[in-house]
């Protein structure tokens, strides 16, 4: 089993930045994607970026230019830095781990963005 623990959410102003954090612990391949979803009131959870071990990345389409996902290998930690802000990107913001074997989930951690 993969244990996920996110930190960095909390409140912040339109145009504002935060950086979110994911340590992943346990037994953990050494090809896998990592990225991080978000889960809006009364809408599904949506994949916002995702990085691959070996170092390709990828981001959806409303967070091109603001959002930036990277990784650290050796302590098996993802990173998101969310600049420019907005409104719209206001989520419980969800780790996600993919292997061969199955999907692991961290707890969330919540992003509140005000105008």
């Amino acid at each position: 089993q993969v244990q996920l623990v996110e930190s960095g959410g909390g409140l912040v102003q339109a145009g504002g930045s935060l950086r979110l954090s994911c340590a992943a612990s346990g037994r953990i391949s050494g090809v896998n994607f990592m990225g991080w979803y978000r889960q809006a009131p009364e809408k599904e959870r949506a994949l916002v970026a995702r990085v691959h071990s070996a170092g390709s990345t990828f981001y959806t389409d409303s967070v091109k230019g603001r959002f930036t996902i990277s990784r650290d290998n050796a302590k098996n930690t993802v990173y998101l830095q969310m600049d420019n802000l907005k409104p719209e990107d206001t989520a419980v913001y969800y780790c996600n781990l993919l292997d061969n074997v199955r999907d692991y989930w961290g707890q969330g951690t919540r992003v509140t963005v005000s105008s």
